[in-house]
């Protein structure tokens, strides 16, 4: 095996130190989706607001977007096996017909296009403005799988429309807009300090 080989091999695979890092995101986001067991007000038409977003935003930021998606994805796949991680402490496979399961599927886009755009341009302001990016993307794809779960397998509530769906989104969007700031300063701080191989 020749010296380019065992390079090539070691920049491909994942480090120990890397993967301990991928399951402590999926972790958080099992805690951070659940924040409304302790403050169950903060639901909104069904819509539970909780630090899921900011997570998977700063699992991109950190990570990288390879590895940040794959955290995600453990997230969500650990969700559908089963294990009560998604909101309001629900999981299982039937989870996909949920309302609100288009805002955890986002969650590993978000990561990788948020990783992509960091990868690309690694200074502050490049973190904040992908970070906005992030809470975009999870709110478009979040928002219309509601939409259509509601119009074409859920109980619809009286009167719903697409407008009112983008209503529902209205109270939580100041906090992940202030938290993606937040995540963008934060992310491009803790990345120095972690030095992730992405």
């Amino acid at each position: 095996m020749t010296t380019a080989t065992v390079k090539t091999k070691s920049k491909s695979a994942m480090s120990p130190l890397t993967l301990v890092y991928s399951g402590m995101f999926a972790a958080l986001m099992m805690i951070g989706a659940n924040i409304t067991a302790f403050v169950p007000f903060l639901v909104v038409g069904g819509v539970p607001i909780t630090l899921q977003t900011f997570f998977a935003i700063l699992a991109g930021l950190i990570l990288g977007s390879r590895r940040g998606a794959l955290a995600m994805a453990v997230y969500m796949f650990i969700g559908l096996a089963g294990a009560p991680v998604f909101a309001r402490f629900s999981g299982g496979f039937g989870s996909i017909i949920s309302p609100t399961f288009g805002f955890i599927i986002s969650y590993i886009l978000v990561a990788f296009i948020v990783g992509k755009i960091v990868e690309k341009n690694g200074k502050l302001h490049g973190y904040i403005i992908a970070a906005i990016v992030g809470v975009v993307l999870n709110y478009v794809i979040g928002t219309n799988w509601m939409y259509y779960a509601y119009k074409f397998w859920a109980a619809a509530p009286d009167a719903f429309t697409y407008k009112v769906a983008w209503l529902w989104m209205v109270p939580p969007l100041p906090k992940d807009i202030i938290l993606a700031v937040l995540a963008g300063i934060f992310g491009h701080r803790m990345y120095k300090v972690l030095k992730v191989r992405r």
